[in-house]
């Protein structure tokens, strides 16, 4: 998490329900504040945003290629996939 200085104050509401999630996460001690609790939450949701624009950037890449390079890119498909399973991306 970020240091405590570079933080930035804000003060808001939320939803009965956000508010319960969030405390969850401190209780879980997978936070260790309400502030942590929303960085963590706001992580994730930025994780999922990144993962979105990949795969419309991939897909639209797949969809510009013919023939030959469609044929050798998905060889590259074959091979990575069963490696990239192996990987563990959130860390988790």
């Amino acid at each position: 998490m970020q240091a405590r200085s570079n933080r930035r104050k804000i003060s808001t509401t939320v939803a009965p329900e956000t508010d319960t999630f969030l405390k969850s996460l401190i209780r879980q001690g997978k936070a260790s504040s309400l502030a942590e609790a929303v960085d963590r939450a706001v992580a994730v949701a930025r994780r999922m945003e990144s993962r979105r624009r990949l795969e419309a950037a991939t897909s639209a890449y797949y969809e510009s290629l013919s023939g030959k390079a469609l044929d050798e890119e998905k060889k590259l498909e074959l091979a990575a996939g069963g490696a990239s399973s192996l990987v563990d991306f959130d860390g988790e």
